[in-house]
């Protein structure tokens, strides 16, 4: 099977967003679906922090990302921990009933949860729609747009993760451990400075494959 026809279902892209008991925390999401007029469904990976604190607070807020979102979003929310990593502390935000939203997103739902289901790798909460808005006319990022475009990689915690491998096996390549990013060419010939261009984490991050 090739698994890169998953990729042409349509997804968005979100921060999923919610309060643990000493701060706020989030993680991105793409497996956000509109089930009823006033319910939603979010799909949150078991090792995620934020799957843990939604159980616990009960609530959860949605930033619609857009295709021009400030570039330390993702690598934020996507690609380290909220259990040793305060992802808000150096991003705009807006509050809004007690949670902390994206200020540089479209536009934000809030939820209160009302149920869930247990997959063997994620939790898939439904939260009922008690509040909600815009917040700026901006094309709403698409999964489709982050990988063809932004050139981007999805968090292995994701529910759309597939592994990443070089166009061709005949080239010199080396792969982000921390997000999964190809680079195609020799890394070694890129200055000390260079970062990942998804997750911006520096170049002894790369292994050789």
């Amino acid at each position: 099977m090739n698994n890169n026809v998953l990729r042409n279902l349509s997804y968005g892209v979100y921060v999923v967003s919610t309060n643990a008991k000493d701060k706020p925390t989030g993680c991105i999401a793409n497996s956000v679906m509109q089930v009823t007029h006033d319910t939603v469904a979010v799909s949150i990976n078991h090792d995620n922090f934020t799957n843990q604190c939604i159980k616990e607070s009960k609530k959860f807020a949605i930033s619609i990302l857009g295709v021009d979102v400030n570039d330390n979003i993702i690598p934020v929310f996507g690609f380290t921990s909220g259990k040793d990593t305060e992802k808000f502390k150096n991003v705009d935000i807006k509050e809004v009933d007690g949670l902390d939203i994206i200020a540089d997103s479209t536009g934000y739902i809030i939820c209160e949860l009302i149920n869930q289901m247990e997959t063997d790798t994620h939790t898939i909460f439904l939260g009922k729609i008690i509040d909600g808005d815009t917040l700026k006319d901006e094309i709403p990022m698409t999964y489709a747009y982050y990988h063809k475009v932004k050139k981007g990689t999805s968090p292995k915690a994701a529910p759309t993760f597939i592994e990443e491998t070089p166009q061709d096996n005949t080239k010199l390549a080396y792969k982000c451990t921390i997000c999964g990013y190809i680079y195609e060419g020799d890394l070694t010939k890129e200055p000390d400075t260079y970062l990942c261009p998804i997750c911006k984490q520096p170049k002894s991050k790369f292994i050789k494959l």
